[in-house]
């Protein structure tokens, strides 16, 4: 590898040294090896959704409140992506309670993926 290109895959730490840069394998909890990352995934997924719905609605996070049933400051962590107090399954509530349909499809993986959770949303 030539210095140029040496140089071009190596980032500066918040420290000033250099680490290496590599390509997402798709999913960041994952690359970062945290347990359950396509769990997290999932979630991260689910709300982000739920913060587009929010934003295409033109709710305040007051008003995002009253409709998710949650008091504002929950609004707040949801939308900075704070999800630890959120389960999957009251993501997904919100997503009802916001008119939009969830579907839970179980099917055969794809040989490449492997099994896991993946979150879909159409637009």
């Amino acid at each position: 590898m030539r210095a140029s290109q040496t140089k071009n895959n190596l980032a500066r730490a918040g420290n000033g040294s250099r680490s290496a840069v590599r390509a997402s394998g798709g999913n960041v909890f994952e690359d970062m090896g945290l347990a359950d990352a396509d769990e997290r995934l999932a979630k991260a997924r689910l709300a982000h959704e739920i913060c587009e719905l929010l934003r295409r609605a033109k709710l305040t996070q007051a008003q995002a409140a009253r409709k998710l049933g949650i008091d504002q400051p929950k609004v707040s962590a949801l939308m900075r992506g704070r999800l630890r107090d959120f389960s999957t399954d009251r993501l997904i509530r919100f997503i009802t309670l916001l008119d939009r349909d969830v579907w839970i499809v179980i099917r055969e993986p794809k040989k490449s993926s492997g099994a896991g959770v993946r979150v879909l949303a159409e637009a």
